[in-house]
C-alpha cells in the first residue's frame, strides 16, 4: 500500500480531489489508519479511478458515475446511457456552432459598418395563439386606422377583452409602397360568434427571430432591414408573414413619438 502523497502524484489526481471522491462515496482508500487518519491505496484500484475520470471527461455528473459503477448496468444499458450522452454533447456542439456564427456575424456587421448594432437579435420559440383577426388592403403599412376600428368595434360589441398585446401581419413577400396586405390581430381567449370578415382561430406554435425597436414607427423600416440582413448572415430564410407587435403604442396613434415601443417577428428555419 501507498499513502495518499505517493498515490496522487502517480494517478496525477490531486489529493484534494482524491478526498472528495471519497466524501462523495465514489472512490474509498483501501485502508484509513485507525490512529493516525492517514490514507492508504493500491495499485489495484487505479481501473476504478481511471473509469471514474472517463466518464468525468464525458460529462457525466458525479451522481451518474456512482450509479454507472455501483449498479451492474448490462452492455445495453451502459450502451444506450453512452448514447444519450452522445446526443447530448452533439446537441451542445450544434448550439456552441450557432453562437459561434452570430458572432461572426456581429464581427462582420461591425467591420463593414464600423459600428456596433444597436438592434439586438433572438432566436426564440412562440406557443400556439388564440386571436381574432381581420385582413384586408391597406395603402400603406402605417394605415391600419380602418381595419384596427372595425375589429375592436367588433370585440367591444361582444364585450372581449384581448389577453395581449395586439399586432399586425404582413403578407407580402416583399416591401410594397402600397396596397399591403395585412391582418390586425388581437389575442382572445374567447369565441365569439361568427362574423363575414373577421376570423377567430389559432395561430400555431412557431420558431421567430425578434427584434425589440424603441422608437418612433417611421423608423421601424431601417430596423426591419438590419434584422433581414441578420436572418440571412445567421444561416436562417423567412417562412411566414412578419408580425409586428405594438408593445406601447404611440400617443393618439402618432407615427413620430419616440417613446413608442414595436417588437418585430419574423418565423424562420435554418436552412
Amino acid at each position: 500500500m501507498i499513502r495518499i502523497g505517493q498515490f496522487s502524484r502517480f494517478s496525477q489526481v490531486s489529493i484534494k480531489t482524491l478526498r472528495y471522491y471519497d466524501e462523495q462515496g465514489l472512490f474509498h482508500p483501501a485502508k484509513v489508519d485507525e490512529w493516525n487518519g492517514y490514507r492508504y491505496y493500491t495499485f489495484d484500484q487505479l481501473p476504478r479511478l481511471y473509469r471514474i475520470l472517463a466518464l468525468k471527461e464525458m460529462g457525466f455528473p458525479l451522481e451518474q458515475i456512482g450509479y454507472l459503477l455501483e449498479e451492474e448496468l448490462s452492455p445495453d444499458q451502459l450502451r444506450g446511457m453512452l448514447r444519450t450522452r452522445q446526443v447530448e454533447i452533439q446537441t451542445r456542439l450544434e448550439e456552441e456552432k450557432e453562437r459561434l456564427e452570430r458572432v461572426k456575424s456581429w464581427l462582420e456587421l461591425m467591420d463593414k459598418e464600423h459600428k456596433m448594432s444597436q438592434l439586438e437579435v433572438v432566436i426564440k420559440q412562440i406557443k400556439p395563439l388564440k386571436v381574432a383577426g381581420l385582413r384586408g388592403t391597406i395603402p400603406a403599412y402605417s394605415q391600419q386606422l380602418a381595419l384596427w376600428g372595425e375589429l375592436e368595434g367588433f370585440l367591444a360589441m361582444h364585450r372581449i377583452r384581448p389577453t395581449g398585446p395586439c399586432f399586425t401581419q404582413f403578407f407580402d413577400d416583399e416591401y410594397k409602397e402600397s396596397d399591403v396586405d395585412a391582418e390586425v390581430c388581437e389575442p382572445i381567449d374567447a369565441d365569439p360568434p361568427e362574423h363575414q370578415r373577421i376570423r377567430v382561430y389559432t395561430l400555431p406554435e412557431v420558431m421567430v427571430a425578434s427584434a425589440i425597436h424603441n422608437g418612433p414607427y417611421k423608423t421601424l423600416n431601417s430596423a426591419i432591414q438590419d434584422m433581414l440582413r441578420w436572418i440571412e448572415m445567421n444561416g436562417y430564410h423567412i417562412c411566414g408573414p412578419e408580425r409586428e407587435i405594438y408593445l406601447r403604442s404611440g400617443r393618439n396613434g402618432s407615427q413620430t413619438d419616440p417613446k413608442t415601443v414595436t417588437e418585430v417577428q419574423f418565423p424562420v428555419a435554418k436552412n
